[in-house]
């Protein structure tokens, strides 16, 4: 009989918090704890090395269901299925319909008509670009310009029309004027006009319950270089925004929250983007049951014993739709933008987002095409139909480090929230330039982060593909932000830009000097200590592969005048002289007398007789500590690349 009640950790006795601090201590044998193991986060608070059951105790939130106010653990019950969306171009109606049938065969559960231009789209346009569609089986999203509540009306028409129950129709109209505010500066009608017509579009589409007409483009944040923070305080504030003007125009909340829907940018940091999406939910629900939305339900209401007080919870359900982030990815070794956007797709998934986008991997570069956008379809279907994440509910439920971080960036979010509310509303703050200032200031130290290596893009600053070349021919302004700043503008908008732009755009600039003249060339003069010379060799030759320059490496020199010799012979430009600290002061006035002007001399690493080999006109050294943008920047000027 097998026994029962056994206590497997009886061995073990318990250890407090305290004894891991005393432990770490120990093994970090003198150094400061806080410099050493303590993550500074762009988010405003500091993220733990280790955290303990006791690190929840303070969390009200933990004891709720999933599909349960505050939603903090997803708005499901039962699984965490998501949509797969791509979205299409429309330009022909038919060619449209077409393109969407075939990848509606390939694993899409959700469509995204791009119809660009101010075309409004009648009944008779649904027939043909919805022909042959299961409305029911997939989901339907536009994203138009023009009169967003003549297309709920025209979308509502066809439903009904081809005899589906609007209650098991899933859709979307991308109508978001603030965000036109955000990257224009400027709305395309007054604040009168434009409310109206928001309020005209939830009006004409309430009796489709499923159907948002607002959606608020959060993820312009996170392409324009904003903490993860930022995203979701200025999302939820514009929100809260078109709550308020819609509330002041007579639409009750339990009408106008269901009807929005959050558009945000999932980045490469993992867990945080996990949490945040979590953390939103949690912040949206008590938004929305802050304007004391009425229960508009129908017997199908979710809020079950919650609806008591005379607020429908259900309102406050966060709708998130969410897509991988532009920010984070790069032109050269684009095929990591694969990897980048597989971990994004599985905070997205985790995290508990209603659908999801997977850019393919070269969509802001080049047209895409059918190996692209496979991969891209591919990448949700395997998350589902191989690691099975649509399955379980809140999979980071209890974790010690992920509640936390949910609990931080809600924080962190909700004070960064009420200091918009507390300058008039997010209309009102971007008017008056705080929002852009606080996404123009984490932008600027992320730039400065990607710079200097501590905010890591592989294949750009880190790691470069040595023998890449650039295989497009990009436009003069493709490497700089983007920015949609229209005449009138009565504030200014934020630019998007990605961070690898400007390591690119000088990248860009030697590949197209090399088709005219020759590609730079750095040559490493390995000499001395063999453990120094090979880590400085390998140091120095990633970071003027960083600039697109030929790398020379070697296995070591028996003299500098060898090494020299064999650097003339190869026709260097920069011959970087990789040996230890102590050999430098015999050996780099050797190098420099032999090298004159025939190339630029290079110290790798920093060494404590600097100044005494400055002294004796050796300028140049790279280490650890270089701002590696910069340098590289200098190095072209002196080569004669612009």
């Amino acid at each position: 009989m097998a026994e029962k009640d056994i206590n497997l950790f009886k061995d073990f006795p318990p250890v407090s918090t305290d004894q891991w601090f005393e432990k770490i201590k120990t093994d970090l044998k003198g150094k400061d704890y806080e410099r050493a193991l303590v993550w500074r986060t762009n988010e405003g608070f500091n993220v733990q090395p280790f955290y303990r059951q006791e690190n929840l105790e303070d969390k009200g939130y933990l004891n709720a269901l999933p599909g349960n106010f505050p939603y903090v653990r997803g708005n499901k019950k039962q699984n965490n299925d998501w949509f797969i969306r791509q979205d299409i171009q429309v330009t022909d109606l038919t060619a449209a319909n077409a393109k969407a049938l075939t990848i509606l065969n390939k694993g899409v559960t959700s469509l995204g008509f791009v119809i660009t231009g101010n075309k409004a789209i009648s009944g008779s346009d649904l027939d043909v670009l919805l022909k042959d569609i299961c409305l029911e089986a997939a989901e339907i999203n536009f994203v138009v310009s023009g009169n967003v509540a003549q297309l709920a009306e025209a979308f509502i028409g066809h439903t009904r029309k081809r005899g589906y129950d609007l209650k098991t129709v899933n859709a979307s109209i991308n109508y978001d004027p603030l965000s036109e505010l955000v990257l224009k500066g400027k709305m395309a009608a007054s604040d009168a006009e434009t409310f109206t017509s928001v309020k005209n579009a939830v009006e004409t589409s309430a009796e489709m319950t499923s159907l948002q007409v607002i959606s608020i483009d959060g993820k312009n944040f996170n392409n324009a270089g904003s903490s993860i923070v930022q995203e979701l305080a200025f999302s939820l504030a514009m929100g809260a925004e078109y709550l308020s003007q819609l509330t002041e125009l007579g639409v009750n909340a339990g009408i106008a929250a269901p009807k929005i829907r959050f558009n945000l940018g999932i980045g490469g940091n993992y867990f945080m983007e996990l949490a945040k999406l979590r953390a939103g939910r949690l912040l949206w629900s008590q938004i929305v049951s802050a304007y004391k939305p009425e229960c508009h339900c129908d017997e199908t209401c979710d809020c079950e014993e919650e609806c008591k007080d005379g607020i429908c919870r259900c309102a406050g359900k966060m709708k998130v739709h969410s897509e991988t982030s532009i920010w984070n990815k790069t032109v050269y070794d684009a095929y990591v933008n694969m990897l980048r956007t597989q971990t994004e797709a599985m905070s997205a998934a985790l995290g508990g987002t209603d659908s999801m986008t997977v850019l393919p991997f070269n969509s802001f570069f080049e047209e895409t095409g059918e190996f692209s956008e496979r991969i891209a379809r591919n990448q949700q279907i395997l998350l589902k139909e191989e690691s099975h994440l649509d399955k379980i509910v809140d999979p980071g439920a209890g974790s010690y480090y992920i509640e936390s971080l949910t609990d931080s960036i809600a924080e962190e979010a909700w004070k960064l929230f009420l200091e918009v509310q507390e300058k008039g509303g997010f209309l009102a703050a971007f008017r008056a330039g705080f929002v852009q200032a606080k996404v123009n200031e984490m932008a600027d130290k992320r730039r400065k982060a990607v710079a200097i290596r501590k905010e890591s893009l592989l294949g750009v600053n880190q790691f470069p593909n040595f023998s890449e070349q650039a295989k497009i021919e990009f436009g003069k302004n493709f490497f700089e932000p983007v920015s949609q700043k229209v005449d009138g503008a009565e504030a200014e908008p934020i630019c998007l830009f990605r961070g690898a732009e400007e390591f690119e755009k000088m990248r860009y600039a030697t590949d197209t000097f090399a088709k005219a003249n020759r590609r730079p060339k750095a040559f490493m003069l390995t000499i001395g200590n063999l453990t120094m010379r090979k880590a400085r060799a390998q140091f120095s030759s990633n970071f003027f592969a960083v600039a697109g320059y030929e790398v020379v490496d070697n296995n070591g020199f028996a003299s500098i005048d060898a090494g020299v010799k064999a650097a003339k012979k190869a026709n260097a430009d920069i011959i970087v002289l990789c040996s230890s600290d102590d050999e430098y002061t015999e050996f780099g006035p050797q190098a420099y007398e032999l090298i004159k002007d025939d190339a630029i001399l290079v110290i790798a690493g920093a060494p404590a007789c600097a100044d005494e080999l400055k002294a004796k006109g050796i300028e140049n050294f790279v280490h650890v500590k270089t701002n590696l943008l910069e340098a590289l920047k200098d190095y072209n000027k002196k080569l004669g690349i612009n």
